[in-house]
């Protein structure tokens, strides 16, 4: 996988771009559907990443890449999840999380926000 580009609202993975959060799953690319998140979202001020979205578990480290300024909050119950079973759960702003998946670590798998 090959991340060509990323700036505020858009990154380009492969040659193809996306406007929206993505899900990276074993590989398979795909929109990030928060809206199971969405009802968290004023006590956030912004709708977090929780363990009401479909999360790819599938994996040993799982990468959170946060937004451009590393605004996307990530609540307790993932972290706790990600610990339960036994998966690194590393979460930093987009374009850091884009480095480290750019080395292609093995059993890894992410989800990229791509605004704030």
């Amino acid at each position: 996988m090959r991340f060509d580009k990323f700036s505020f609202g858009s990154i380009q993975i492969d040659g193809s771009t996306y406007e929206h959060d993505v899900v990276i799953d074993c590989g398979e690319i795909s929109k990030r559907k928060k809206k199971p998140s969405k009802r968290f979202r004023e006590e956030f001020g912004h709708t977090p990443l929780s363990v009401e979205e479909k999360i790819p578990w599938k994996c040993r480290q799982l990468v959170i890449g946060t937004g451009a300024y590393g605004k996307l909050p990530v609540m307790q119950e993932v972290r706790r999840e990600a610990e339960r079973q036994k998966i690194k759960l590393l979460t930093l702003p987009t374009i850091e999380a884009i480095e480290l998946l750019d080395e292609e670590p093995k059993d890894t798998n992410a989800i990229l926000h791509v605004t704030c």
